[in-house]
């Protein structure tokens, strides 16, 4: 496992992170963050949804920035967070946020993505439960909607309440095929859908020599991504954590750049 020299494309604190845990396993990486988040400002729709919180069966929290932008908006509009809903995350870094303010979350042991959500007995214990169920997904300005289709296809009222957006950083042209190449990187870590896609884009030109590095990926819906893309060895760690990227590298060797 030691062989292996990863590029982390997370949040630039998600990858210091990442960067501390795999030291800690011996295994170099280098950090070129591909998912900026700014918050978005509080606008009057936002502060509405809010003020019915508590007529929700559940909230889904997607992320960590929608966990503590989240958190901070309830705080300025509210005098306390209501009892009503159940709380979910898709993972359990997501999960730690809320579980510090005291609010009982239930997320995925396996899996981080909306499919195993979804299967979650706990979510759909309480959307059974309720008649006319409405639900509230705390996230980004953008993301993937299967979740809240799915969930609606079965009768639940669903609403968005977007907290931030997520932009692709500043390079200069070639950065990223440099650094792969200077640092005789091996692996590439991605941690969702629209951090491939920054991947992508950043590459540019250099993608074909890129993609034919390991790329490990949080789950089969990037990983599907990645192949259509042409990338030529995909790796679904079946999870964004660390301890799912670890557990991945464990099964592969690493390749000789």
């Amino acid at each position: 496992m030691n062989g292996w020299r990863l590029l982390l494309t997370r949040p630039a604190q998600d990858s210091a992170e990442l960067a501390q845990t795999l030291a800690l396993q011996g295994i170099y990486s280098s950090s070129l963050p591909l998912l900026s988040i700014e918050p978005l400002a509080a606008l009057e729709e936002q502060r509405h949804l809010l003020a019915g919180l508590d007529g929700y069966a559940a909230v889904i929290v997607v992320s960590k920035p929608a966990a503590t932008l989240g958190l901070e908006l309830i705080r300025q509009c509210l005098s306390e967070v209501p009892a009503g809903p159940v709380w979910f995350t898709v993972g359990a870094a997501t999960a730690r946020i809320l579980s510090a303010q005291q609010l009982p979350v239930h997320y995925p042991a396996q899996g981080d993505d909306s499919e195993a959500l979804l299967a979650l007995p706990q979510l759909q214990q309480v959307v059974a439960s309720r008649p006319n169920p409405r639900v509230l997904i705390m996230r980004g300005d953008t993301g993937r909607d299967w979740l809240a289709e799915t969930l609606r296809s079965q009768g639940v009222h669903v609403d968005y309440l977007p907290l931030y957006r997520r932009v692709l950083p500043v390079y200069a042209p070639g950065e990223l095929a440099r650094r792969v190449r200077e640092e005789s990187l091996n692996g590439l870590v991605v941690s969702s859908g629209q951090g491939f896609t920054h991947l992508c884009e950043l590459a540019a030109e250099a993608w074909p020599e890129l993609s034919q590095l390991t790329l490990f990926v949080p789950s089969p819906r990037v990983a599907a991504m990645a192949k259509s893309a042409g990338a030529h060895r995909v790796v679904d760690c079946r999870g964004a954590s660390a301890t799912a990227l670890l557990a991945a590298l464990q099964t592969q060797a690493a390749a000789d750049l």
